[in-house]
């Protein structure tokens, strides 16, 4: 019978074949010639102590034991060229798996995407990179995959309840990502290898015969008796079916306001917002690994921090090892960072979101919006950051300690944030009670990990879009909107996901719910 062993090697041996088949056949007392083939089944890394160890859960399969390489396959999606039809709103990963669980479940799915293909954006970034040029349908948050395509493509998710976390993971590598991410405690497949799976996925659905219209956004949902009849596109088209999966993503605005505007329910959510920060990466490799080179078996070191300050909660977010920090505002007048990393990590620095958690008493200002105020309180930071920054695509920046003493920086080293910086006193982009908590919070970070409190350390602002500001209420077990018959609000942009992981099983479920509909 094949062996199952849980173990902890040096990070030589877990990344050497060799090594660790002779590691493993010292374990069980056999020779190293008598091991057919090793199996990794899950891979962390315990940087507890200062000899760092890999944790690996392994099958050992011996000569003349059965062993069969397990090559993942895609389900069998049939034709649906004449089936009934679903409109589904967004190209990110909620959208784009609903489509592929559509047409599993007999559905054609009609997905209608804003902005444009996974390749046809790459002008839209390098305009805002470079020119300071904002197109509003096409940016790092809007076109095809979603936010996700280029902006990291973290595949970890803590929201084990949600659904099946492996399924999505393996239908992933079924399209062409590393089997790397099924053995991963935090599984990334990388902003520079997104695009050929996204891609690989839009030709599937069409293959199947759903459609993906792009440089198509939704401008009015058509109902009778609260229920859905179609959609209109900006381009005037008409689009009927009476089932539409709302997956729009965090920063549609437009979608808040349309459905705000229809009378259609929808209300304010709280959300977390802050800075971004970069370190040198062998800074943060130094502090995590505790060593002053972390050597070639180990990757770029991650970190994950919370604190309670003043009774919220401050913490890292979306972490980039060997990242840089990208440009993501969605409309000209403002601005916004998020962070990603390339599939080796291989950048010179790490940066990640520092934000705290918003309480919906702090959109009172902003009351007289409704439903909308988180967002009009997000909005009103965005192009604060704007005008302080020269109003550009140009950052407002500081170094963690001048902005823990309330002192402008003399000068910005040159960042990743490819638009450039402006030395800022960032207490002016926040209101005060959340830049005391930033002082203050930064100050515990720089104790709880010896030499993260750094003028090495850049900060940009804002990091705002971190999740939705609005949440569209559906039911719990029907998935349909609580108010509207056959609209299914899905995703990060509804309020019920956090990433890629989540935002598809979501995308599924909610297809699932569709399909349920429809055979009562």
């Amino acid at each position: 019978m094949p062996q199952e062993l849980l173990l902890q090697v040096s990070p030589e041996i877990a990344t050497n074949e060799l090594l660790l088949k002779d590691y493993l056949a010292k374990q069980i007392k056999v020779a190293a010639k008598e091991i057919q083939h090793v199996s990794i089944l899950k891979r962390s890394i315990d940087a507890r102590q200062k000899a760092i160890k890999i944790n690996l859960k392994v099958v050992i399969y011996l000569n003349g034991e059965p062993f069969q390489e397990h090559k993942i396959q895609l389900p069998e999606y049939p034709s649906v060229t004449n089936a009934q039809e679903v409109i589904v709103v967004g190209a990110g990963p909620a959208g784009l798996f609903a489509a592929l669980q559509l047409i599993e479940l007999g559905l054609k799915p009609i997905v209608i995407e804003r902005g444009k293909d996974v390749r046809g954006r790459r002008r839209d970034l390098k305009a805002i990179n470079v020119d300071h040029l904002v197109n509003e349908d096409s940016n790092y948050c809007f076109g095809e995959g979603g936010a996700g395509t280029y902006s990291d493509g973290k595949l970890y998710t803590r929201s084990k309840k949600r659904g099946d976390v492996t399924r999505i993971l393996e239908l992933l590598v079924a399209f062409g990502a590393s089997d790397d991410i099924l053995i991963e405690a935090h599984p990334h497949i990388g902003t520079n290898k997104l695009p050929q799976i996204i891609q690989d996925i839009r030709e599937k659905i069409i293959e199947c015969g759903g459609q993906v219209l792009f440089e198509t956004r939704l401008i009015d949902i058509l109902l009778k008796n609260n229920e859905v009849q179609g959609i209109i596109t900006q381009k005037g088209d008409t689009i009927l079916a009476n089932k539409i999966i709302l997956a729009t993503g965090h920063s549609a605005r437009d979608i808040f306001e349309l459905l705000d505007k229809k009378q259609i329910f929808i209300e304010a959510k709280p959300f977390a917002l802050g800075v971004r920060a970069e370190h040198p990466q062998s800074l943060i490799d130094s502090i995590q690994y505790s060593c002053d080179y972390r050597g070639e078996h180990l990757p770029p070191a991650p970190y994950s921090i919370v604190k309670q300050v003043n009774g919220r909660g401050m913490y890292s977010f979306c972490m980039c090892p060997g990242g840089v920090i990208a440009p993501c505002a969605t409309s000209p007048g403002e601005v916004v960072t998020n962070g990603w990393s390339p599939s080796k990590r291989d950048q010179a620095t790490a940066n990640s979101g520092i934000v705290i958690e918003l309480k919906l008493e702090d959109f009172e200002p902003f009351a007289k919006f409704g439903a909308l105020a988180g967002m009009e309180f997000q909005k009103s930071i965005e192009q604060k950051a704007w005008h302080l920054a020269g109003e550009s695509q140009k950052v407002p920046a500081q170094r963690m300690i001048d902005f823990t003493q309330n002192k402008v920086s003399s000068d910005i080293p040159k960042t990743s944030y490819v638009p450039g910086t402006t030395s800022v006193e960032m207490g002016q982009v926040f209101p005060g009670f959340l830049t005391q908590i930033l002082r203050e919070g930064f100050t515990e970070f720089g104790k709880s990990m010896r030499g993260y409190l750094t003028n090495e350390a850049i900060l940009h602002a804002p990091e705002s879009r971190t999740s939705s500001p609005v949440r569209i209420p559906r039911d719990p077990l029907t998935y349909e909107h609580v108010q509207i018959k056959g609209l299914y609000p899905c995703g990060e942009g509804a309020g019920y996901a956090g990433g890629i992981i989540s935002a598809a099983i979501d995308g599924e479920k909610c297809a699932l719910m569709i399909k349920e509909s429809i055979g009562k």
